[in-house]
């Protein structure tokens, strides 16, 4: 059964599974997200992230848990898919800014 999840958050969610333009979406025009020890800055670079990312592997994403601490919202997550370590939780640290996402940290 699905978790409830924050209205921006739970659209990143639903958009991951399509393609970088709705990602993209999801995020502030200055947004950040950082993943695998990479920032990346921007709508813009988003998009690219996230098309470089569904271009090299194919996953799922299923967020089991949320919970919020220190302004984050922290969810987490299994990814399950054809990458090296397959599946893994993750977390996701998210910074809400309105409707939109202005950051995200995405950690073992």
């Amino acid at each position: 059964m699905p978790i409830p999840l924050p209205g921006p958050i739970a659209a990143y969610f639903a958009a991951d599974q399509k393609d970088g333009d709705a990602v993209a979406q999801c995020f502030t025009e200055k947004a950040a997200v950082i993943d695998e020890r990479r920032t990346h800055t921007g709508r813009d670079a988003i998009r690219q992230w996230k098309t470089d990312a569904a271009a090299t592997f194919s996953y799922t994403t299923d967020p089991f848990a949320i919970s919020e601490e220190g302004g984050h919202i922290l969810v987490k997550a299994h990814v399950a898919g054809d990458f090296p370590g397959s599946p893994v939780d993750l977390r996701y640290a998210f910074v809400l800014e309105g409707d939109r996402i202005a950051r995200l940290e995405i950690t073992p």
